[in-house]
């Protein structure tokens, strides 16, 4: 077989190295390496490593002798800690097998090639073709040139000679979450019918073959969870329908659906959502649980009627990507452990603040996770329960039923609770139970909606609670923002002028070193990719207790409490901004224009 070799004990035909050229429109600096040497002894990939300079021998040398320890590969220890990227750990795997790496953010895939296979055979194998060498030989990216039985495999499913590239399994992720675009979706054939069946629907991916309007519908949501969006957003626009998502916390237009296609579409959801698709004069709310590749996804529906049509705006709560952990959420060292000393006394009240969309109740979750033990009963009462705890009692505020926060609070007093989580403080009555609870020997968590930390004891104030029971009750207050994180693989190192330092509210005579957001494939052009958290810890003291109980404005407490140690807001994101986590820019919006930082 010419060009080809056949791998011991199969028949699929691999192809040999030929220069790369032959894959068609692709200019010099194109996203391919070549390897240094091709074949030769065998080698570890831990030396590969140190040999290509992606990590020191000592820090591969203790990557080694913890991997003997704990079962996992060098390779894992030294991602795990941050010292090998996932692009450079796909480097030194080419590198090894004397193969091409591929950088997906620079080489443009051939989407013809690449639908030549199935989405869950691209996600079984952790492989896509991207390129034709020739008539007979498809290129194809692998996160595992290693895995015969997937080079077998594609060959048998494509009828062509492979010849595996080696890529990171983020860019083979990137890459299959592309493979099906919605203005493909949108601008097929399509039929102004509607599905009346009922329901739930099984799984999104394999549903290819159902009526356009399901499809199309199936294939919005599908897109919207594999880019992490938190809403979808389906808004009429003259004579069509807009698509967008809300991703880390920014709307982003994705689609135009067509004129005949816009009611069937609105239709399938409320059918979805069980809603009526007859009422299109009053706002509708509804819930769905979909299976999209295998795991549980919910969806809070709401229609709005509005003078072009009605809308639809989707909340997406993927349990499997929620984080529970304070490490992962961005808290720093010296917040987490003024946080977690709050959270762990036997009584009390800490608060967590913010507005919508801020992260609050993951917090939440996150302090609830550490607090969950065989010995502590845990009741929360939410709207509505986003995430289901193992181990803990959730309630479902239900206002048709007559249970409320108030109500359902009151009730759970009576269930023996060591630990109590409310889901938000709305009114008063509901703030005298929360201050109660906490000082007749229970942890109360909850949330309420303040600008920063010290405006909640004002707020409570405000709210009607007596002044001696907020100081009394309440221990810490936590308020937060969610900043978009920068893209590691784009974002350039730049000097920010005090100029600019200082027309962003930051008192500095000196530049600053920073990073700035770029964009590339990974990050879908957007500079960012992902969301962290700010936050600013007020731990209430006896001077701080004093001011509540003289009803004190919120800036004196914050002055106070700064005095004692608190970190602002944007004193954190500019901590943030210095480690190259995020931009001073995106600091900027999440905080607004408040008091100035001093450097």
């Amino acid at each position: 077989m010419p060009c080809a070799l056949l791998r011991a004990g199969t028949g699929a035909a691999v192809a040999d190295p030929v220069p790369i050229k032959a894959v068609p429109d692709q200019p010099p600096g194109n996203g391919i390496t070549k390897p240094r040497r091709a074949g030769g002894q065998a080698r570890f990939l831990t030396d590969v490593i140190v040999e290509l300079g992606l990590a020191d021998r000592d820090r591969v040398t203790a990557a080694i002798e913890e991997a003997r320890r704990t079962g996992k590969t060098p390779e894992d220890v030294l991602m795990d800690d941050d010292n090998l990227t996932s692009d450079g750990l796909a480097r030194a795997v080419a590198e090894r097998h004397g193969l091409e790496h591929l950088d997906l953010s620079l080489f443009s895939p051939d989407m013809q090639a690449a639908n030549l296979i199935s989405i869950p055979a691209a996600k079984r194998y952790e492989a896509v073709p991207v390129g034709y060498i020739d008539d007979r030989t498809l290129l194809v990216a692998m996160a595992d040139p290693a895995n015969v039985l997937a080079v077998d495999d594609i060959a048998l499913l494509t009828g062509k000679e492979i010849r595996p590239a080696v890529t990171s399994r983020e860019d083979i992720q990137g890459l299959i979450a592309r493979l099906t675009r919605l203005d493909d979706v949108v601008s097929g054939e399509f039929y102004e019918e509607e599905d009346t069946a009922p329901a739930e629907i099984v799984d999104l991916r394999e549903s290819a073959d159902d009526a356009p309007v399901i499809r199309l519908v199936n294939q919005i949501v599908a897109q919207a969870v594999e880019q992490g969006a938190s809403d979808i957003h389906l808004e009429p626009m003259g004579n069509e329908l807009r698509v967008r998502f809300r991703i880390d916390g920014v709307l982003v237009e994705t689609a135009q659906v067509q004129r005949r296609m816009v009611l069937g579409v609105i239709s399938r959801v409320k059918i979805m959502s069980d809603l009526d698709i007859s009422e299109r004069r009053v706002p509708q709310d509804g819930r769905v649980g979909l299976s999209i590749d295998g795991h549980h996804v919910d969806l809070r529906v709401v229609t709005l009627p509005s003078v072009h049509g009605e809308s639809v705006v989707m909340r997406i709560l993927d349990k499997d990507s929620v984080v529970l952990s304070l490490e992962k959420l961005g808290m720093a060292p010296a917040e987490k452990d003024r946080f977690e000393r709050a959270f762990h006394q036997a009584y009390g009240a800490v608060l967590v603040t913010g507005p919508t969309g801020s992260g609050k109740s993951t917090t939440l979750y996150a302090a609830l996770g550490e607090l969950n033990t065989i010995e502590k009963n845990i009741i929360t009462i939410e709207d509505p329960v986003e995430y289901q705890l193992l181990g803990v009692t959730q309630v479902q505020v239900n206002a048709k039923a007559g249970l409320h926060f108030s109500t359902g609070l009151r009730s759970m007093m009576r269930a023996d609770p060591d630990i109590i989580m409310v889901g938000e403080i709305r009114d008063r009555e509901t703030a005298q139970i929360a201050v109660e609870s906490a000082l007749t020997g229970h942890l109360v968590l909850s949330t309420l909606h303040t600008n920063d930390a010290a405006s909640a004891i004002a707020r409570l104030i405000e709210m009607g609670i007596e002044p001696f029971l907020v100081a009394s009750a309440i221990d810490c207050v936590v308020a937060q923002r969610l900043a978009r994180k920068l893209c590691q693989y784009c974002k350039e190192r730049q000097i920010i002028s005090s100029d600019v330092l200082r027309a962003n509210g930051i008192r500095s005579q000196f530049d600053m070193e920073a990073y700035s957001a770029q964009g590339c494939q990974r990050c879908n052009y957007a500079g960012y990719k992902g969301r962290i958290g700010l936050y600013e810890v007020l731990t209430v003291s006896d001077e701080i207790r004093k001011l509540a109980l003289a009803r004190a404005p919120a800036p004196e407490i914050a002055d106070v409490a700064v005095r004692q140690g608190m970190r602002l807001l944007r004193d954190d994101g500019l901590e943030k901004v210095r480690l190259g986590m995020t931009s001073i820019a995106e600091v900027t919006r999440v905080t607004g224009t408040g008091a100035a930082i001093t450097d």
